[in-house]
């Protein structure tokens, strides 16, 4: 299906998207008219070679003479009329300039090939999500063993009879061995050891490949299920989508457990059947030890798997920031037993510590039994609250990641002694609150790159991001904390403002320096600079940002761009490029004398600004003063044309209506205070 049509099909908050990608520079109807035709070109290459480009500039023109013929056929005026239009538009500003309309073309359709990845990206996670596929597999491959143990439980229940039978034989034989002939006698003995010999090879042998089912069982839950959820927590750490719930994982963990218990209770009952009476070449005796022992290490290793950091440590009063823990200031953190056995409620004591190479010291309560009554579902787990305190050789400050360990005693519970351990992920301590936007850099960059729970050389040599990779996180960033992420064409500014002019961002390697080092000519760096942009929306303008009303993030050229057709006084709203503390602006579009357009934008409205007035306020009231002294509102519409009353009204606050006059004597009455009105005004 071509890429258009694919496009058409999409929910509405993509095509809403799309529609901001086109402009008069590029109008989506010629996108339409020539969908098939515009798709067969390669507009990076002639986006990159003028010969080329030109080339193809005539081969657009010649396309649009014949779509424009079909039209007249067709006697479709309107269609005539705009593509008429379009033409005399595009040979006017591109005739001479045709690498520029090859370079608009082949952002717009990287761009439309971007939101329809995000597009697929996210319908997929949400059918995972309503139908569980992941775990259908799963549970088919599950099945099998659990029906083996099944049949091995009949088997050893047969085992233990025929060895009643044979014991009871053997004695009976043995007391008429006087006056059976020798020869007799063996030969019925030795039938006897040959049917027990052969029940207890394949016994024996059925246990061997029953446990390697399990191995094969567990590793898949372990290495892949586990392993993915941890990596989803990981996102869902820096803002990515909610991870996916531990219950149906303990679910499956806990009956794996369970089942390895039954077959050690089995192997077992092959140790007291062997020690009953034993065979030359008795195959308990040369493969029980062996088996024990598997049963043994796969319930180890499956226990140790089971033992997870359910919640990473984080500030209450931060609970969008985790892993960054300031010097004196509570967090918390959860740990989960995945084996929810009854028998083990409260008897698992467990023990919180700090790296020992790292010295910090944990205050408060660090030891802790775990009970199925802290949880609203009635696992294994227990929740820490601390304290973290620097130990005196290092109140200078300290910069860096450390781990929460956790230790897990069991003992006399399940007749295995086991001490587990787990970890949280690198946690960042910071002894200052301003420190956050550097801590919570290091944190996005570690969970964006690596999976490796507890990599310390990390930012010895950091590893360079993509762009996919860092627009991702950047988005998250917003739609953690608002209702709304980052647009296609937010991104691609904030891409411009990283990495320079491109056609194509995806691919394009960022660095950790150029993501959170001071940027070249300013004192401030991206990271900084986006982090307090972040942090105007959520305490000042989260309501216009959730509505869709600040464009936020857009180019000069982008802003004067689609500005410029509109009638005087539709507007943007968009961030400030240079406020290093973040600042919201907005640009509008005028007539001078002479009828000519011009775009304006006042200055950068600051955090202090908007703690004394709302945004929403200062748009309603804004004046400048006009040629003849007189104070009038430029600002009418919202972009693309949403009265401003209507975006607006309902976030300013009602004027105070005055108290009636309740009679009395004019005279004597106090005249009220004249009411007053803060607007800012332009000269």
């Amino acid at each position: 299906m071509a890429q258009w049509n694919q496009l058409q099909q999409l929910e509405t908050r993509y095509l809403e998207q799309l529609y901001h990608l086109y402009s008069d520079s590029f109008p989506m109807e010629l996108r339409q008219f020539l969908a098939p035709w515009i798709e067969s070109q390669d507009w990076a290459y002639a986006a990159n070679k003028e010969s080329h480009a030109t080339l193809v500039f005539h081969n657009l023109l010649g396309e649009i003479d014949q779509q424009y013929s079909r039209f007249l056929q067709e006697n479709n005026v309107l269609y005539q009329h705009n593509l008429r239009r379009i033409k005399q538009h595009l040979q006017s500003k591109y005739l001479e300039k045709p690498m520029e309309i090859a370079r608009i073309v082949a952002r717009c359709l990287w761009e439309e090939q971007r939101l329809l990845q995000t597009a697929t990206t996210a319908a997929q996670v949400c059918v995972m999500g309503r139908t569980g596929v992941g775990f259908v597999w799963k549970h088919n491959g599950f099945e099998m063993p659990m029906c083996r143990l099944q049949d091995m439980e009949q088997k050893m229940k047969m085992l233990e009879n025929l060895q009643d039978d044979f014991d009871f034989n053997y004695k009976t034989l043995k007391m008429t061995n006087e006056i059976m002939k020798k020869e007799t006698f063996l030969l019925r003995v030795g039938g006897l050891t040959g049917v027990a010999l052969f029940f207890f090879q394949q016994i024996v042998t059925e246990m061997g490949g029953l446990l390697t089912a399990m191995d094969f069982v567990q590793k898949n839950l372990t290495d892949e299920e586990l392993a993915d959820w941890k990596r989803r927590q990981q996102i869902a750490c820096i803002g990515g989508p909610p991870n996916i719930c531990l219950d149906r994982l303990e679910t499956w963990i806990t009956s794996l457990a369970e089942s390895q218990l039954q077959i050690r209770q089995q192997i077992k009952k092959l140790e007291e059947l062997q020690q009953k009476v034993s065979y030359k070449g008795d195959p308990i005796i040369q493969h029980r030890p062996a088996l024990e022992e598997k049963i043994v290490d796969l319930f180890r290793n499956l226990m140790k798997s089971a033992f997870v950091v359910e919640r990473q440590p984080c500030m209450p009063m931060h609970p969008d920031r985790p892993l960054v823990i300031k010097t004196g200031v509570q967090f918390t953190n959860k740990v989960r037993l995945l084996v929810k056995f009854p028998e083990l409620n409260y008897q698992l004591k467990i023990k919180v510590c700090i790296d020992k190479s790292r010295k910090f010291n944990i205050l408060g309560t660090n030891t802790k039994v775990m009970n199925m009554e802290e949880s609203n579902n009635g696992s294994l787990s227990a929740e820490f609250k601390h304290l973290v305190r620097p130990m005196h050789l290092l109140l200078a400050g300290w910069n860096g990641s450390l781990f929460l360990i956790v230790k897990l005693f069991m003992s006399n519970c399940i007749d295995i002694d086991l001490i587990l351990q787990t970890h949280s992920l690198p946690v960042v301590v910071i002894s200052n609150i301003c420190q956050m936007p550097n801590a919570w850099a290091s944190i996005l960059w570690y969970n964006m790159l690596t999976n490796h729970p507890k990599n310390v050389n990390f930012f010895t040599k950091p590893p360079v991001g993509t762009w996919d990779q860092v627009a991702e996180v950047l988005s998250w960033q917003f739609s953690s904390t608002t209702k709304r992420g980052l647009t296609i064409e937010q991104l691609t500014t904030l891409a411009e403002k990283l990495l320079g002019p491109c056609v194509n961002y995806s691919g394009c390697q960022i660095t950790w320096a150029k993501f959170c080092k001071n940027m070249a000519g300013k004192g401030f760096s991206f990271w900084v600079w986006l982090d307090n942009i972040i942090d105007l929306v959520k305490k000042y303008i989260l309501a216009l940002w959730n509505e869709g009303y600040i464009m936020g993030f857009i180019s000069k050229e982008r802003e004067r761009a689609i500005l410029s057709p509109k009638p005087p006084g539709t507007f943007l709203l968009r961030f400030s490029e240079s406020s290093k503390e973040g600042g919201i602006t907005f640009t509008w579009v005028e007539k001078d004398i002479n009828g000519k357009t011009q775009i304006q934008s006042v200055e950068p409205y600051t955090k202090q600004q908007l703690n004394s007035m709302s945004f929403a306020e200062i748009i309603m009231g804004y004046k400048i003063m006009d040629a003849t002294n007189i104070l009038v509102s430029p600002l009418v519409y919202l972009f693309p044309e949403i009265p401003k009353e209507d975006a607006f009204g309902k976030y300013c606050r009602p004027e105070a209506v005055p108290e009636p006059d309740v009679g009395g004597d004019p005279m004597n009455t106090i005249q009220p205070y004249l009411k007053t009105k803060f607007i800012c005004v332009t000269p």
